[in-house]
């Protein structure tokens, strides 16, 4: 189970607008215009416990790009991608693991009422804000209901999104500082206690008890959100008699999202490469963005060991790389059909792992710029009954991103 509230909410605020009024009150509402296109990279530190005990601690990665493909009486329509990856303990300087995406659409009114179909995960947190429609003062609060949804499928085979209900508590704050600059703010907290009644799958929630605090920061003048920030606590309680708590910090940004020119950044690319003078290296455009292709990168047989040539090859990536530095980067690893499934995902994972450890430690980019995700062989590129294919596959694909 992933916490994902903490960076689902800022999605909810991402066209928020701010008007005020002659008398010094704010009229909070939502704005929406199609086409406008959005980007929210969140970071969560939290610590598991399981029956009272540390289990373990985990850095987590989000991002969130989304577009508004329509608007109507002041309803905005989304469609949004939710991508999330991790990596455990308190290493910083290490790549982070791919862990799972969703797709969501989902409609919202000016005051922030949330129309959503039943089988979409994502966003978590929902009806938050909701504002009244009416102008408010500096120290005025208000509340309106609220829920988050959960996915519990994979651990507790519940296969319908889990539906949490609350009262969300809201204060303006009037102006607050973030990162050296003040935006104006305001604050939303809700406490969960909930005895569920059992649903279908292998465990159920019995008991819930949780609560959020947060600080949300936007920017008047662009009519969007900023920022926020957030502190959490979770506790489940399952009708195995197993507790689980998840305790953390959280923070996110919203980012500004440019189309690339994808064309003609691949044909940059490809003269650096001819350039650089860098072996059995492509390029080519793809959906996410711009892929470079380490076709037949060598390894130890069977190992995550990279060659020492290898590494000179990728310090000349790393150059090219360095150019693009407002983007950031994927890096998938592949296997030609070998083994197991099992065993193709996991040396697939290691390799690009070590690929994007050195592109971290050459400074090509920070470590939260940078996701690994490991893909067996899943995408064959040739055919895998000739050994020219097999060596085609056997590759690591570094992919700058356009979101």
């Amino acid at each position: 189970m992933k916490r994902f509230f903490q960076f689902c909410f800022l999605l909810v605020v991402v066209f928020l607008c701010l008007c005020p009024d002659q008398a010094g009150a704010e009229d909070f509402f939502y704005k929406h215009h199609k086409g406008d296109r959005y980007r929210i990279l969140s970071t969560v530190s939290e610590e598991v416990y399981i029956d009272d005990l540390l289990s373990h601690r985990a850095e987590i990665l989000n991002r969130i790009t989304g577009e508004v493909i329509d608007e109507s009486e002041g309803k905005g329509k989304h469609k949004a991608i939710f991508q999330t990856s991790e990596r455990a303990g308190t290493v910083t300087n290490r790549s982070y693991q791919w862990s799972r995406e969703y797709e969501s659409e989902f409609e919202r009114d000016r005051l922030g009422r949330l129309d959503i179909d039943k089988k979409y995960f994502m966003p978590v947190v929902r009806d938050v804000p909701v504002f009244p429609g009416r102008d408010i003062r500096q120290g005025e609060a208000w509340s309106y209901e609220g829920h988050e949804v959960h996915d519990f499928r994979d651990n507790f085979g519940i296969k319908e999104p889990y539906r949490i209900p609350f009262t969300a508590n809201y204060v303006y704050l009037g102006e607050r500082a973030w990162k050296g600059k003040n935006y104006p703010a305001f604050s939303v907290n809700y406490r969960v206690l909930s005895e569920p009644q059992a649903v279908p799958g292998r465990i159920w929630p019995k008991r819930i008890q949780g609560e959020s605090d947060q600080v949300v920061y936007w920017d008047s003048a662009q009519g969007q959100a900023v920022a926020y920030n957030e502190k959490f606590r979770y506790v489940f309680e399952f009708s195995n008699g197993r507790k689980i708590e998840y305790l953390g910090k959280a923070e996110a940004e919203v980012v500004e999202s440019v189309r690339m020119d994808k064309e003609k950044i691949a044909e940059e690319i490809a003269k650096d490469i001819d350039r650089l003078n860098i072996p059995d290296v492509s390029v080519r455009v793809v959906d996410e963005g711009i892929t470079i292709s380490l076709d037949d990168i060598k390894f130890q047989a069977d190992t995550a060991v990279m060659l020492p040539g290898e590494r000179e090859k990728l310090d000349k990536i790393t150059e090219i790389l360095q150019r693009y530095q407002e983007r950031d980067i994927l890096v998938g690893g592949h296997t030609a059909l070998a083994g197991t499934a099992e065993g193709r995902k996991k040396l697939s994972t290691e390799r690009a792992t070590v690929v994007a450890d050195h592109l971290i430690a050459r400074k090509a980019r920070s470590p939260d710029r940078v996701v690994v995700r490991g893909y067996g062989s899943d995408k064959p590129l040739a055919d895998n009954r000739t050994e020219e294919g097999k060596r085609k596959n056997r590759r690591v694909e570094i992919t700058i991103l356009e979101n």
